[in-house]
């Protein structure tokens, strides 16, 4: 079969060729399924229903471009392409079964659709729904009243909308508030619908499906940017998300059976394409329990058992850190001894390309019992992506579970990955060699030491192009011209390119970098990913420097645990003086603790110069939050926000550091 050209075809062949497939979503303490052929039909049904309820709306208006379109196009939709797209339904949820229905309409009627996720902030919701002109909202009923407020708020921006479908029954409240909601939405020219009206519509006015071409728009993923910007969306064609599918195809280890959970946020387009991936093999695919957490994911895990996972570093980290607590951090001395003994000596198995590192004992008895623990009794691998992830958490992972581990590369602008380290790979630290959908160069940056003349391969910034690179920034020329060269889209990443394998190893970013007051260039990721790979302690690491100061700070994340074990073995901290989390922070933060803690971190860390080592920080448990707006929702720093965010904090310890008279703190 050759290359899929849209989205539809890999999902349509999914139903019918595993039409007794089940796709999974939480219901309690339980999962219950509904097969690819239900899906199937659940899409027509819905997709019909928006076609009709849109059509026929009282609050349609004609003389606005965006419900021109409505009418048209069913007559339109074959001539769709990037610059010409169909009307856009928005879609506001965490993941569940009808966000993925909702997707599959939208493919199956060629409609183009967009995201919203609570991390945005009702300023950039309301920017997002003006820019694409939005006439119709699917989302939970607990989002519906931030829509009706937009619309309050913003009644001539948001005149474009006129409809809004829950995808909860909208009596599950009581049919009181399900009128008062009603009413109110009517009052701004608003139509309600609940998930079921719509598909009852479609079922009773069915429409033929108007399949998409290449060339149609699938969907405008915004990003949230690290400078604080306003959000870009990045224009994906079902081209180029049918080329996202074809790479993990090609080069995902192909489970028969598969199990997925889908954790991440369908927000973010790393998760859209581990999904679309597993509905065209056919897998199942289970949706956590509602807001899941990285607290509540261990017990979606132990319950849907899946067989692969993509995640996040920072998910990942905690896991590490919850297995070393219950295995080589045991409060057990014998505990500890054995799995230290059994965990580094699979370490030391992880020897070449394809070893898994296996040891047929101590996985019996004692791996066994670890997987069984968090779940993974089926799991086969893990994948990671969209924030950089130290390469000690991943040959621990695969020995302390006995599991492949792959990272990823791959951008928004990419329909996510593009590159895949095989999960038995010995390199711990690479992003795996591209696929065939993607080209990629380096261009080198001799101003920041980086050539195409490096002894193990040329190093610069990451350029790509190909057909799974995005088109355009959505009615943004200025930033599509900033980030392409000629054909080439430059990532804004630092890149090293293997010249015996051809595997990527991403080594810095091309904006992340700032001169000292002495003059010296700092590029402040590397620094963080050093210290956090060399400190297990460390869970967070945002390192700054004023260009008026010669040294570095940092505001760091530490693990509770750790943070208390060290002020009792280091600092002769009395347990009455760490009661509470409170208390923790207050006396880990006292100078002479804080001294004591950075003189450890760094020893520990290699390969820094002597201005590159931190001279002063802030202590926190989690510093670095959403709520916080200092990273983004894919874990991505937001160096200008965060500066700015901890301005106090980083004042004060440049004024502790400068004001000794001895060396710097």
């Amino acid at each position: 079969m050759g290359s899929p050209k849209s989205v539809g075809p890999p999902h349509s062949s999914a139903a019918r060729a595993h039409a007794d497939g089940a796709r999974g979503s939480a219901s309690g303490p339980q999962y219950v399924s509904t097969t690819f052929a239900d899906v199937d039909e659940q899409k027509r049904h819905f997709g019909a229903g928006i076609l009709h309820v849109l059509q026929h709306s009282p609050y349609k208006n004609v003389a606005l471009e965006s419900h021109g379109k409505i009418d048209a196009h069913a007559s339109k939709f074959h001539s769709y392409n990037a610059q010409d797209l169909s009307f856009v339904l928005t879609i506001f949820s965490s993941n569940r079964a009808e966000w993925v229905v909702t997707d599959l309409a939208c493919v199956a009627y060629s409609i183009t659709n967009t995201v919203l996720y609570d991390t945005l902030g009702p300023n950039a919701s309301e920017y997002i729904l003006n820019l694409v002109e939005s006439p119709i909202v699917v989302t939970s009923i607990a989002h519906i009243e931030t829509i009706l407020s937009l619309k309050e708020k913003h009644p001539k921006e948001l005149d474009a909308l006129i409809c809004v479908v829950s995808m909860d029954p909208l009596n599950c409240r009581s049919a009181a508030e399900a009128r008062a909601l009603v009413e109110r939405a009517r009052n701004c020219k608003i139509e309600v619908y609940d998930f079921s009206q719509v598909s009852g519509i479609g079922k009773i006015f069915p429409h033929p499906e108007l399949p998409p071409t290449p060339e149609s728009v699938y969907t405008i993923s915004f990003t949230s940017g690290t400078t604080g910007s306003r959000p870009k969306g990045v224009v994906l064609t079902h081209e180029t998300a049918a080329a996202g599918i074809t790479f993990t195809i090609c080069n995902v280890p192909y489970l028969r059976d598969d199990v997925e959970i889908v954790f991440l946020p369908l927000a973010h387009i790393f998760e859209r394409q581990s999904l679309a991936h597993n509905l065209a093999t056919g897998g199942m695919c289970g949706f956590p329990q509602m807001n899941g957490s990285p607290q509540t994911l261990l017990e979606d895990l132990r319950i849907l058992k899946p067989k692969h996972m993509s995640n996040v570093p920072r998910v990942y980290t905690k896991l590490e850190a919850a297995i070393k607590n219950a295995t080589i951090h045991s409060d057990s001395p014998l505990k500890k001894t054995i799995f230290s003994h059994v965990v580094q000596t699979k370490m030391g198995r992880q020897t070449a390309d394809g070893v898994k590192g296996s040891h047929l004992v101590y996985d019996a008895l004692f791996i066994k019992k670890v997987r069984k623990l968090l779940g993974f009794e089926n799991m086969n691998h893990c994948i990671t992506g969209s924030a950089p992830i130290s390469p000690s958490t991943i040959k621990f992972m695969k020995a302390a579970l006995n599991i492949g581990f792959s990272q990823g590369y791959g951008l928004t602008e990419s329909f996510a990955g593009m590159s895949f380290g095989d999960p038995n790979e010995k390199a711990a630290d690479s992003c795996g060699a591209p696929g065939v959908t993607c080209e990629i160069r380096v261009r080198e940056l001799p101003s920041m030491g980086y050539t195409l003349n490096e002894p193990r391969g040329p190093m610069g910034e990451l350029q790509l192009r190909g057909p799974q690179i995005f088109s355009h920034y959505y009615k943004n020329e200025e930033e599509t011209k900033k980030s392409f060269d000629g054909e080439w889209f430059s990532t804004g990443d630092v890149a090293r390119i293997d010249k015996h394998t051809g595997r990527i190893y991403i080594v810095d970013r091309v904006k992340n970098f700032f001169k000292l007051a002495q003059g010296e260039y700092v590029t402040p990721e590397k620094i963080e990913n050093v210290y956090l790979s060399s400190n297990s302690i460390l869970t967070q690491c945002f390192a700054h420097g004023d260009s008026t100061q010669s040294f570095l700070v940092a505001v760091v994340g530490v693990d509770k645990e750790k943070a208390v074990s060290f002020l009792r073995k280091h600092c002769g901290s009395p347990v009455s003086a760490l009661a509470s989390d409170d208390a923790v922070l207050t006396e880990i933060n006292k100078p002479g603790n804080r001294k004591l803690l950075l003189g450890i971190l760094n020893e520990n860390v290699n390969g820094l110069s002597g201005f590159e080592k931190i001279k002063n920080l802030y202590v926190e448990f989690e510093p670095l939050t959403l709520e916080r707006d200092v990273i983004t929702p894919t874990v991505k720093l937001k160096r200008p926000i965060a500066a700015k965010f901890f301005r106090a904090q980083i004042d004060a310890m440049y004024e502790e550091a400068v004001s000794k008279a001895g060396p710097k703190l």
